[in-house]
């Protein structure tokens, strides 16, 4: 896939372009790192890449400012080259500061596809397991400090800390498992697979 870069549209007095290149910048090097495809410009329109490599790719929202690293994820190589850019005519550009926290949005999205859209057991559970050993650890210390008579539950927030985060890890693990099941009823339902053939050989 080749993506189209904007490399000289930054024009007019300091203040419009630091208005316009910050946002931009920001966004650009945020998705950059987070997708692991190192575009300068992921706004600009010209694209070109084969077919295949999207078909059956659903875009919804703002995703299609996303379409290198979905390839990329296609196992697509992805560059980049110059190509000459021609200033509006009419309107004036929406991006702004603004836009960029909806960017941050939707790399949460992306990142969790990216990683953990065929086992989000791992994802959930990872964060539940964690809350787990943090409600038992506080529950430990709050009958430590009992016994020690340091400090009765009552005295101390340990006690309710414990119980938050031990329903919190069961809720995110079990809502791991349910996802899970979900997953697999998406994958056979429609006959899809987690993985794609690039070319078959010998059939």
């Amino acid at each position: 896939m080749v993506s189209g870069w904007r490399k000289d549209r930054w024009n007019g007095g300091f203040v419009t372009r630091m208005k316009r290149r910050l946002p931009s910048a920001c966004a650009n090097w945020l998705i950059s790192k987070i997708t692991k495809v190192k575009l300068h410009d992921y706004g600009c329109i010209m694209k070109v890449y084969k077919a295949d490599v999207l078909k059956g790719v659903a875009l919804y929202g703002e995703m299609h400012r996303f379409i290198p690293a979905y390839a990329y994820w296609q196992g697509a190589r992805v560059t980049e080259i110059p190509v000459n850019y021609q200033p509006r005519k009419f309107g004036v550009s929406n991006y702004g500061i603004g836009r960029t926290f909806r960017v941050l949005l939707d790399l949460v999205v992306i990142k969790f596809l990216s990683k953990y859209m065929n086992r989000p057991i791992h994802f959930f559970g990872g964060i539940g397991f964690i809350s787990l050993t943090a409600g038992i650890v506080s529950g430990l210390l709050a009958l430590i400090l009992k016994i020690a008579h340091i400090r009765d539950f009552v005295q101390t927030p340990l006690p309710i800390f414990s119980a938050l985060f031990i329903i919190v890890g069961v809720q995110l693990i079990a809502m791991g498992i349910i996802a899970e099941m979900v997953m697999r009823t998406y994958y056979e339902s429609q006959g899809k697979k987690p993985y794609s053939i690039s070319e078959v050989i010998n059939l």
